[in-house]
């Protein structure tokens, strides 16, 4: 079965840090890769972190908005996804959707490799 299941949103100051959970089946979990996209201003997915079913420690990416401030991490234990997220900007707001994809690539191209998602968790920071 596949499903994913995000929490841990919440209304910060600029400045401030959530972590993002996502719960996954196990099926949906051993994708060949997970990630993070958000909707913010439009219906566009703007994708934020990814990370490879094969590479846990060195194959997360980043979109350059983020870089330095989230984090992606596994925990397999759990089939748990989180996002850590410090020094939030008021334009991270939106809702924040956990997904698999069939292959984590380049990053500017992992997107049409979108495979599953699950309810987002939304995120508001306020200036």
């Amino acid at each position: 079965q596949w499903q994913l299941v995000a929490s841990g949103g919440g209304s910060v100051d600029a400045g401030g840090s959530l972590i993002l959970s996502c719960v996954a089946s196990e099926v949906v979990f051993n994708s060949n890769c997970m990630g993070w996209y958000r909707l913010s201003q439009g219906p566009e997915r703007e994708l934020v972190a990814v990370i490879s079913r094969y590479d846990i420690d060195r194959g997360a990416k980043y979109a350059d908005a983020v870089k330095g401030r989230f984090a992606v991490s596994k925990d397999i234990s759990e089939n748990t996804l989180y996002l850590h997220m410090n020094n939030l900007r008021p334009d991270d707001s939106g809702m924040y959707h956990c997904a698999a994809y069939r292959f984590c690539g380049r990053f500017s191209d992992t997107d049409r490799y979108i495979d599953h998602w699950g309810p987002g968790t939304q995120v508001t920071v306020s200036p």
